[in-house]
């Protein structure tokens, strides 16, 4: 294999692997329904009607990034996803290491960190959009 198609391969493996991730917790939410999360915006006096984002971050952009399509963008928006469910329900767990001496937030991390990569990566070869599409 090339340098090229690894590079192309690797960022298909962080696309599919970030974007299945999230987009369950997304479909958990289609579920289970998002009042939990209008709660929460309620009691730091924000408006119930941006919960109504999490499907935006947790369905709309995982499928982006998994198909290869507005892939930045896609990444983005799982960006700020985590951003705000870290602020909600993770603050206080930033700075800790649970019993095994592991960051309470790892999962968050993961999908945060690798939300950043894809942005800065794009889509590669192997999505709908290709490697230099428009769509990248």
């Amino acid at each position: 294999m090339t340098s090229s198609n690894l590079d192309d391969s690797g960022k298909l493996v962080l696309r599919l692997s970030l974007g299945i991730i999230v987009l369950l917790h997304g479909i958990g939410k289609l579920v289970g329904g998002i009042g939990g999360i209008e709660a929460m915006l309620l009691a730091r006096g924000m408006p119930a009607f941006f919960a109504w984002g999490v499907y935006v971050g947790e369905i709309l952009a995982p499928l982006l990034v998994i198909l290869g399509v507005y892939t930045r963008v896609g990444g983005v928006l799982i960006v700020i996803n985590m951003l705000v469910a870290i602020a909600l329900v993770h603050v206080d767990e930033i700075l800790v290491l649970n019993n095994n001496g592991a960051w309470a937030l790892e999962l968050q991390g993961l999908m945060l960190f690798g939300a950043v990569a894809v942005a800065l990566l794009g889509a590669g070869r192997f999505s709908v959009g290709g490697r230099h599409g428009p769509m990248n």
